[in-house]
């Protein structure tokens, strides 16, 4: 028979029965910690000469937590570090956009409160991802911004900086969010008052009229989400 001294089953092995030892340690010492503390049976003078070993041990047990709680911290980034690249590299193939342009879309999307679907939806939609699109309104960019609303958000913006990808991404989100909050989570008044501008969707509602154009639906076809991150 062959033997597997030296081997990696055998040193494998033996790694596995160091670690049981260790946790037997670890587990005796918080044994015999908690009996240390709630035992009171003996005289003071049998108190004093307790041994030491259980307080080594429970300060050993305190680092292996520490570094534990570190080791499941790193391990819950880059979960999470994961799933990012895997709905970015989704979205990326869904939408045929470069990798670059759809991690924009969805990180700023999550910064300014938007679910990335929606917005990926309405990049594509204002613009079919074209970053130097412009109306014949004078829309302009990737969310499709007039300047004068971009300029409520900030003020200094100018036409070229609204080609910029992030800066138009950020503002048009932002100012899709706010529409959302102010119309109490009806996402698809919302977008229609981002596509029609409020002056016209507020005219026909109070004629009674209905204020749809059909861009909603287009946005929203096949949409399950709530639109906006709480």
């Amino acid at each position: 028979m062959r033997t597997l001294r030296g081997t990696y089953v055998h040193r494998g092995d033996r790694d596995r029965r160091r670690r049981k030892v260790r946790a037997g340690l670890l587990l005796t010492g918080f044994a015999a910690s908690v009996g240390f503390v709630v035992r009171d049976s003996g005289p003071a003078e049998a108190k004093a000469e307790a041994p030491r070993f259980p307080v080594v041990i429970g300060s050993e047990a305190v680092r292996l937590r520490t570094e534990l709680d570190a080791a499941r911290s790193e391990l819950d980034l880059a979960n999470a570090q994961l799933a990012r690249w895997h709905n970015i590299f989704g979205y990326s193939s869904t939408y045929h956009i470069g990798a670059d342009l759809a991690t924009s879309i969805y990180d700023i999307s999550m910064a300014e409160g938007i679910e990335p679907e929606l917005a990926f939806r309405l990049v594509r939609v204002e613009s079919e991802f074209n970053e130097r699109a412009t109306s014949s309104v004078g829309a302009i960019g990737l969310t499709q911004l007039m300047l004068p609303t971009a300029r409520f958000f900030q003020k200094d913006i100018t036409k070229d900086d609204l080609y910029h990808r992030d800066t138009n991404l950020r503002i048009g989100f932002r100012y899709l969010r706010t529409l959302v909050r102010e119309y109490k989570g009806n996402v698809q008044l919302a977008l229609l008052v981002y596509n029609r501008g409020p002056v016209a969707v507020e005219a026909s509602r109070e004629q009674g009229l209905d204020p749809s154009n059909g861009y909603e639906r287009v946005v929203m076809k096949g949409y399950k989400g709530r639109g906006v991150i709480d």
